[in-house]
């Protein structure tokens, strides 16, 4: 179990305190409001290990169970399902930062305090049952029971408007509903414009300081464990990005790691993207009537992520007469694999050093070919990059 928040005046674990808060609020606002736990503590050590859940669980559910919407069911491979966790978890963070400041801003106007610390417990603790609730995604058909989690936490916003915020109790309905709907408006604008948010407010990094942690294991019942460690590293590298320490490699350094052909496979075609949360480079090889696209992909900052789910243990296997397809852990690397007989196509992918993808996918010979092709990508020269 996680140790309990620094300086906490009720130094409980983290279980010990989604259940306080959870359970009896009443009683565990006026402790939350005079703890004095810095910005960077609440964070690191409450607020991403809660957040984590729902991505993580919603990527399992999707690699194990599918999604779907009324007649219409897919699984998405181990990007697509990656790419969806790391902007979940990134937008969870960019609506801390976002309605943190807002809360603050209100607060005065409602006859409360201004306190950014106090804004962000107030936040943080009262979205809770949202964050927890995440755990729901693991079973995708489940996933709809999130939205009763989440109206609990409106619930506990309004309970800690006035232990917190000290806005008078007559006003806190009308602070909480105002802060809601101005912090649901302008999450639609982050959601498009992530990155212009966090250059805005300083990213997360202005409401984390740098701190030296321990490190612990977060077990989410029923699912597993998670090495907090791992949780940590994805937290710097978003402060990093935050902060204008750590980039994106260009796709013109990922390019060169791809081969002018593999085998009797000739390249016939080259394509890159580079974008400030990530950037990819492929190229698609053919002989004959065969045809497959070779990528590689640097996650960068929120890669992280794809650690925390390689730590999770994740695997899947599913078979029938045509083929099968699995997600499985070779090593610390998490690998997916799959392959239809009748189409002669496939799929073979690799996540390294928990910020890189490569990823060989389309008609080959045998799934061989697709993982001798991803074989060709030096792995120590990807790493080597990010310095």
């Amino acid at each position: 179990m996680v140790e309990g928040i620094p300086g906490s005046p009720a130094s409980t674990g983290l279980i010990d305190k989604v259940k306080a808060i959870l359970l009896k609020p009443k009683e565990e606002w006026p402790i939350i409001a005079a703890d004095p736990a810095t910005p960077g503590d609440i964070v690191t050590r409450y607020a991403i290990p809660l957040i984590a859940i729902g991505p993580i669980a919603s990527f399992i559910g999707g690699q194990l169970f599918g999604h779907s919407f009324i007649f219409v069911s897919y699984r998405p491979g181990l990007m697509a399902g990656l790419s969806s966790a790391i902007f979940a978890f990134v937008m969870a963070l960019v609506s801390l930062v976002v309605v943190t400041f807002i809360a603050e801003f209100l607060a005065p106007k409602f006859g409360g305090e201004a306190n950014r610390r106090q804004a962000l417990k107030w936040v943080a603790y009262s979205a809770t049952a949202s964050w927890v609730g995440g755990i729901f995604g693991l079973v995708p058909a489940l996933a709809a029971l999130g939205y009763l989690a989440a109206l609990y936490s409106l619930y506990l916003f309004y309970l800690g408007a006035t232990p917190v915020m000290k806005v008078p109790e007559d006003k806190a309905i009308g602070y909480t509903a105002v802060t809601v709907v101005a912090a649901i408006l302008l999450s639609i604008v982050a959601t498009a414009v992530t990155g212009s948010v966090l250059a805005l407010f300083g990213g997360t990094a202005a409401l984390v300081s740098r701190h030296e942690t321990s490190g612990g294991t977060l077990t989410i019942p029923g699912v597993g464990s998670v090495d907090t460690d791992r949780i940590q590293q994805a937290a710097d590298r978003a402060e990093k990005m935050a902060n204008g320490d750590m980039h994106a490699l260009n796709a013109s350094q990922l390019a060169p790691l791809l081969p002018a052909s593999i085998g009797s496979y000739a390249r016939v075609a080259t394509s890159s993207t580079s974008t400030g949360m990530g950037s990819q480079a492929q190229a698609t090889y053919k002989a004959g009537d065969r045809q497959f696209d070779l990528r590689v992909v640097d996650m960068a900052a929120v890669g992280g992520l794809a650690g925390i789910a390689s730590a999770m243990g994740v695997e899947h296997s599913e078979e029938n007469a045509d083929g099968y397809e699995k997600v499985y852990k070779d090593g610390d690397q998490m690998v997916t694999e799959k392959w239809s007989k009748s189409g002669s196509n496939g799929e073979y992918g690799v996540v390294v050093g928990d910020r890189f993808m490569i990823e060989a996918e389309g008609q080959a010979a045998s799934i061989d070919e697709l993982k001798d092709a991803v074989a060709t990508v030096d792995q120590g020269t990807l790493e080597g990059l990010a310095g």
